[in-house]
């Protein structure tokens, strides 16, 4: 049957005393739903409904381009009331998988058996052993184990309370089916809602079967409805992506001290030292070390190279063999070579650094081409900017850059190339040739400095 997923991601948050939607809060960098989106696009669904309600112009801006169908739910009604709003849009040949926004960490390794039990006459839901089961709906047994209904906790006696294997929410039945049973939903509970796990007794009512699967940990199925589970879901991930990088073959300082905000790739024997963040898509290279307290973003490092502590990195791109920092920034478009060398308060944007070549000091390095093996001093930048436009400085193989230069660019600075130390460099500077540019220095005699008048 074909497969179509909705996702139910209308509910306020109230508890997360935020401006912003539960299902658009931050998660490893990208929103909960975002999460959940992309789990569902790994199933190849037919379609992927969402059904939004509070804060929905926003919800649908933030995801503008994810590839789903979206559904008002106008009125918060329950769950049930939920999905009745999405089923119109689904034929009644589609299996139907239900889904939930502030669910992020749901797997597919856990839906793919899910889905495998769900047939016309088979209703699969996914529960999940409980330390505390607490204002989870419980599955209810017969004596031969078989699940007949799910009972909301505030509905529950004492009895069902002490139940621990709960109701995540998450299930699987024929859309037809669920057409028919939504149809047939009352409200009279302690909620005063729609509630889609009454399906449930109404599905063995009709002779179907309810398999339910036991979700693998606790932590997968975990709803987020505050900032503190939002913190617990946040740790979760973090450690299981940790795990992850370590089994790849990287040695991290401390796995609970780093941050993994997108995907990271990493050669054998890597190093990773403590609070670094990782964010969108990294690779790492053989043997290369990230010092502590980095921020790399976007970008591509070679193999053998170190980065020493407190770099930040914006999409960028670093050779083999490299040494970067402490204290470096690489902005957008930066480009580094093998055997390069980027030193404390330096900062490269939208230029390449040739191979062998040096920036170990407070140096600017903005919209330029460097050639193989430049020496740059300490205190140098290359002026790019007019106030209106920005402009390109070449530098030849071989210059040596004397300590505070300022190249003003546009510029060329030919090969084998020196600046004199404080040089402010306005035009082309000929290869193998020493070029100054100083204004003559001047001492006034008997000069004082003035004092405070009083």
């Amino acid at each position: 049957m074909p497969l179509s997923i909705v996702i139910l991601a209308a509910g306020q948050g109230k508890r997360m005393n935020s401006d912003l939607p539960k299902v658009l809060q931050p998660l490893a960098g990208k929103s909960l739903l975002a999460h959940v989106i992309d789990t569902a696009q790994q199933l190849k669904a037919a379609k992927i409904h969402i059904v939004y309600g509070h804060g929905g112009d926003k919800v649908k801006d933030a995801l503008a381009t994810a590839p789903v169908e979206w559904t008002l739910q106008a009125e918060q009604l329950g769950t049930g009331h939920a999905l009745a709003q999405a089923l119109p849009a689904i034929p009644d040949d589609h299996t139907v998988l239900v889904l939930y926004g502030d669910v992020p960490l749901i797997r597919t390794s856990t839906l793919k058996p899910l889905l495998a039990q769900a047939t016309e006459r088979t209703v699969a839901l996914l529960s999940v052993i409980l330390r505390d089961a607490t204002g989870y709906g419980r599955i209810v047994r017969d004596t031969a184990g078989n699940v007949f209904r799910i009972v909301e906790h505030k509905d529950a006696n004492t009895k069902e309370r002490a139940i621990n294997e709960g109701n995540t929410g998450i299930l699987c039945a024929s859309a037809k089916s669920l057409r028919q049973w939504l149809s047939n939903l009352k409200n009279d509970n302690a909620q005063g809602e729609y509630y889609l796990t009454d399906i449930v007794t109404m599905a063995v009512k009709d002779g179907c079967k309810i398999a339910a699967i036991v979700a693998s940990t606790e932590t997968e199925v975990l709803g987020v409805n505050d900032k503190i589970q939002l913190a617990e879901v946040e740790t979760a991930l973090r450690k299981e992506r940790a795990t992850q990088l370590m089994v790849a073959g990287a040695t991290l300082a401390d796995p609970s001290r780093i941050d993994i905000r997108g995907d990271v790739t990493v050669g054998k024997d890597v190093f990773i030292d403590v609070n670094v963040v990782f964010v969108g898509k990294v690779t790492i290279g053989d043997r290369t070390k990230i010092g502590p307290h980095c921020y790399i973003k976007d970008c591509e490092i070679g193999a053998d190279t170190e980065v020493f502590a407190s770099c930040a990195f914006d999409r960028a791109k670093i050779g083999n063999h490299c040494n970067v920092g402490p204290f470096a920034r690489l902005r957008p478009e930066a480009e580094l070579g093998n055997h390069v060398h980027i030193g404390n308060f330096v900062e490269v944007k939208k230029s390449l650094v040739g191979d062998g070549s040096k920036a170990n000091h407070l140096t600017y390095i903005g919209d330029a081409t460097i050639g193989t093996k430049v020496n740059i001093g300490a205190g140098s930048i290359t002026v790019n900017y007019d106030g209106a436009n920005k402009h390109r400085t070449e530098i030849g193989d071989n210059a040596f850059i004397g300590s505070g230069s300022m190249l003003v660019a546009p510029l060329k600075i030919g090969a084998g190339a020196n600046t004199g130390a404080g040089s402010t460099i306005t035009k082309n500077a000929p290869d193998g040739e020493l070029t100054l540019a100083r204004a003559r220095q001047v001492t006034i005699p008997g000069w004082k400095r003035p004092t405070k008048k009083s």
